[in-house]
């Protein structure tokens, strides 16, 4: 598995890095220049947290810019919290790892998950959404779904059956 910010926050404390030496440079006072050090020294260990924090908490899925376009995701988890929002652990296609995503606050879209989880469980399935990064005004197909039972292989194992010989006993047989 590989993660992002390692290389996220390298792009930012470099750019933060030439921010420093611009204003160290620059022809000002020398409690100038320190003071631009010190906002230097306080940005890094502050960036880190920042970025490092961002890692457990749920991203917006207005947010999404790159799997933006996933026409549907498979929901491993999901929970809501009613008026604040809806809580979703998605498995992109894909995507290496899953991610945590929030939505909006829907009643309606809150039920599909709930009653979608009910019947993934019942059916021993999974639960799919659609459109996870769009917004949805199309009421008449529920946003979540249970992914139906799959179809279960033939009886003879996808082999064809030899022809049944038929024995008829006679009486010079007995």
């Amino acid at each position: 598995m590989t993660s992002s910010l390692p290389m996220l926050f390298a792009a930012s404390a470099a750019l933060a890095a030439a921010l420093g030496t611009i204003a160290v440079w620059a022809p000002r006072k020398l409690a100038a220049k320190l003071v631009a050090l010190a906002l230097f020294a306080a940005l890094l260990p502050l960036g880190f947290a920042g970025w490092s924090d961002l890692l457990s908490r749920p991203k917006p899925v207005t947010l999404e810019w790159l799997h933006g376009k996933q026409d549907e995701a498979t929901v491993l988890a999901g929970s809501f919290e009613e008026g604040r929002g809806i809580f979703v652990w998605l498995q992109i296609d894909g995507a290496e790892e899953p991610r945590a995503y929030s939505l909006p606050w829907s009643q309606e879209q809150a039920q599909q998950l709930q009653q979608a989880m009910r019947d993934a469980q019942s059916n021993g399935t999974g639960v799919r959404m659609r459109t996870p990064f769009e917004p949805t005004l199309d009421p008449r197909e529920p946003r979540f779904y249970a992914t139906p039972q799959p179809a279960l292989p033939p009886k003879d194992g996808g082999r064809e059956a030899p022809p049944v010989e038929r024995f008829v006993q006679t009486q010079q047989d007995v």
